[in-house]
């Protein structure tokens, strides 16, 4: 009996992977298909009349590179003669970002920018641009030398003071509209707290950079009483439960109040009182009026000073020593010195803006006259916005000119013919691997193509920038299916733990950041296919050797995935090694097909040895025995009575 306990547990466990293997091929099967589940929720909702009204996905599209989408590459050579080599990677990073931020500026997504030191000991900038087809647009967008200029606060005319005043009055009009359309809404007895949701966070207005908008605000208040909340009180104490308010008009803001109930101090339930002890539950909408200082930004501009890169001989990172916050340290040369002196002098308690390329990069207050020279730019910095923002600087203080040395366009149609010809000869082989895995393993071999269809699209979801609940949830789903099936082995270990753990990472930062796909990258995919059919392979292989011994297919399984799994975890641990020095330290095409190979072995060594022995614990049982034609393989007794 008790036996028989143990078996069914068992099958019901691999019932209920299964399970799970099928919700989780679902999900990523939506995910990677997103723009045609979107297409089929909108055709849904069109034929039910919206009765049928399923959620719609963002749509994430597969980012090619430049030999499969076209556009253009650049080669830059950049002149570091006069640059010490303490500053150079500093400088040459600089330039590398101000060509990023010049390059977004124009609309490109995704561009692939890489510093480079050739063997003549010569530094180059190469620029790829893909989905750009005129290259000299590239070509004059990039430019030249990056400058840096200091500029300062100069008051606007009267005129777009007066028109900040219309932008203002034609805002708080319009807001009175929605107010007024609002209240009907809630005394026609639409819910209160859906209407809050949506107009306290839609309709709050500010400027300033610190103010979050678009938090979503219920508006509850909770609980007030005339001493922890006396304004809301006011409002709200002649209400009965359930009523709303009238619309209350501030200097600043609408309010509109809804008494969700109210008690006394001691608990008990009160139909009228005025007693000043009593409890308001109170939830508000709140529609907050543009005022002036909510365009006080508008009524200035930025004239441009005397001051530029040329005259900053140094910006470095250094720490705080009272609370270790990090700061960037700014030296000017003895011109740079007197102007700066000349411009924190009239300008104090007013900001002095940093410009690189005319963009802002900084903009610190002036909290006294700096005469000497050197100044520091302090503020909520993490180091590494510190470490960018000083190379920025170094970039526009220490010229550094990039010549054109080399172009090349690739042409949309020959992109175009790449991906088709790659997409072709992908499917031409996953086709003869499946044909190849049926005809000699027969039904294990049927399983290894499901197993590989799991694969293929889990990989393709990786590739795509995923968010952060699912890039979490693939890594884990293969880490925990691994060590369930290894812990039923018996053959779990804390480096192969390990092992599991540091692979499933980098799976995680690879999820959360779109993989860019290139000709190398898909070579790469298309070899680890090949991998991951060579891992069933392997355990189809030690489960027959088990078959012909004369074991059950029950035992056989077990012990083929158990002595092929050394000979996988070796090929497979040498080959990510290798492609984790090409993804770290390789360039270009070599860097896509380490990346994507990485991503496909890990994969690959996950569902062989999980998803491949599920399906095999779960198909292969006493009934295949009876027709071992299935197995593609004789057990010792048929050959003996043969």
């Amino acid at each position: 009996m008790s036996m028989s306990k143990s078996n069914f547990s068992v099958k019901q466990k691999n019932r209920i992977i299964l399970a799970l293997v099928s919700i989780f091929f679902i999900v990523i099967s939506i995910k990677v298909g997103d723009v045609y589940y979107n297409k089929f929720v909108s055709w849904l909702s069109g034929k039910t009349n919206n009765v049928v009204s399923l959620p719609q996905l963002n749509e994430d599209p597969f980012h090619l590179g430049l030999d499969l989408q076209g556009g253009v590459q650049l080669t830059y050579r950049a002149d570091v003669s006069q640059i010490s080599d303490a500053d150079k990677d500093d400088v040459l990073e600089g330039v590398r970002d101000v060509i990023e931020s010049r390059i977004n500026a124009f609309g490109v997504n995704e561009p692939n920018i890489q510093i480079n030191k050739t063997v003549d000991n010569d530094y180059q900038v190469i620029v790829e641009l893909a989905g750009i087809n005129s290259i000299d647009d590239a070509i004059k967008e990039i430019g030249d030398t990056p400058k840096l200029q200091f500029k300062e606060q100069a008051p606007v005319s009267g005129d777009a003071v007066e028109a900040n005043l219309s932008i203002i009055n034609d805002y708080n009009s319009s807001l009175k509209t929605k107010v007024d359309e609002i209240y009907k809404k809630v005394k026609n007895g639409e819910d209160f707290t859906t209407l809050a949701k949506e107009n306290n966070s839609s309709l709050n207005v500010s400027s300033s950079s610190d103010v979050s908008v678009g938090i979503e605000n219920d508006g509850d208040l909770g609980w007030i009483t005339k001493s922890n909340n006396s304004d809301v009180y006011e409002y709200v104490k002649s209400l009965e439960v359930g009523q709303i308010s009238e619309v209350i008009e501030t200097d600043y803001e609408y309010v509109i109040f809804k008494l969700e109930d109210k008690k006394s101090a001691n608990s008990i339930l009160l139909s009228d009182s005025d007693d000043s002890k009593n409890e308001y539950k109170v939830r508000s909408i709140v529609l907050n009026k543009m005022t002036e200082s909510d365009v006080s930004d508008l009524n200035y501009d930025w004239s441009s000073t005397e001051l530029t890169g040329a005259n900053l001989k140094n910006a470095s990172l250094q720490f705080n020593p009272n609370d270790n916050t990090p700061e960037v340290a700014l030296e000017f040369d003895s011109e740079g010195a007197k102007l700066f002196g000349e411009i924190t002098s009239r300008n104090i308690g007013k900001p002095v803006a940093i410009y690189l390329d005319d963009m802002a990069i900084s903009v610190p207050t002036v909290n006294e006259t700096i005469s000497d020279g050197k100044a520091v730019i302090s503020g909520s910095f993490s180091v590494t916005e510190a470490k960018e923002l000083v190379q920025r600087l170094k970039a526009g203080a220490l010229p550094v000119p990039i010549e054109l040395v080399n172009q090349k366009e690739v042409g949309a149609t020959l992109g175009s013919q790449s991906v088709q010809n790659s997409l072709k000869a992908g499917l031409i082989g996953l086709l003869l691997v499946a044909l190849f895995m049926i005809i000699v393993y027969r039904l294990p071999g049927l399983i290894s193509v499901a197993s590989l269809l799991v694969y293929g699209v889990t990989v393709l979801t990786i590739f795509k920038a995923l968010p952060l609940w699912l890039a979490l949830i693939i890594p884990l789903f293969f880490v925990g299916l691994m060590i369930y099936s290894f812990n039923e082995m018996k053959i779990l270990d804390i480096p192969i733990t390990i092992l599991f753990l540091i692979v499933g990472t980098v799976l995680l930062i690879c999820g959360l950041n779109p993989v860019t796909l290139t000709l190398a990258g898909v070579a790469g995919f298309v070899l680890s296919i090949g991998m991951a059919v060579d891992a069933n392979v392997l355990i189809f292989e030690r489960t027959k050797e088990e078959l012909r011994a004369g074991r059950s297919v029950k035992d056989s399984v077990h012990e083929g995935v158990r002595r092929a799994w050394p000979s996988i975890r070796d090929g497979n641990i040498t080959t990510l090694l290798i492609c984790l020095i090409l993804m770290f330290f390789g360039t270009g095409t070599l860097k896509g097909f380490g990346t994507t190979l990485f991503i496909g072995v890990s994969v690959s060594m996950f569902t062989a040895i999980t998803i491949t022995n599920v399906f095999l614990n779960l198909f292969l049982g006493k009934r295949v025995e009876k027709h071992s034609w299935l197995l593609g393989v004789k057990k010792k007794k048929e050959e003996n009575n043969n």
